[in-house]
């Protein structure tokens, strides 16, 4: 199962990323955000940074509400992201490969086209025929 390091090898494998300091993972891209530690909130208690957990950027409500249904086990959401595309993804419940899926599909929601098309590059690039 997938854990906080294995979200900081994905995000810093993929073109332009900059980490922002942080008590736990915070990662941007264009200088948005796409993936970062939860950052759970307790009544009269101090914020607690959640690295079990990581906040993912999606694309809109509906694709929100898909991944929230589709795979409760593994998504959650909590009132104070309401109306926002953002999903909290419980990193010990997905392996490793589909955590790729996610950090990538948050990093191409965020990125712009210009940085795109170097991800697609590269990827073009490391799956093609050498011989």
């Amino acid at each position: 199962m997938a854990d906080a390091d294995d979200v900081r090898r994905l995000a810093l494998a993929l073109p332009h990323v900059a980490e922002i300091e942080s008590d736990g993972f915070d990662f941007r891209v264009a200088d948005k955000g796409f993936v970062w530690s939860y950052p759970e909130r307790t009544p009269g208690k101090p914020r607690l940074i959640r690295t079990d957990i990581a906040v993912l950027f999606v694309g809109d409500e509906a694709e929100k509400q898909a991944l929230l249904l589709g795979e409760p086990d593994i998504f959650f959401t909590t009132p104070s992201y309401d109306g926002l595309p953002l999903v909290m993804l419980r990193l010990a419940e997905v392996k490793v490969e589909r955590l790729r899926e996610f950090v990538t599909d948050a990093w191409r929601m965020r990125a712009p086209d210009a940085l795109v098309s170097d991800l697609d590059e590269a990827s073009e690039s490391s799956t093609a025929d050498p011989g």
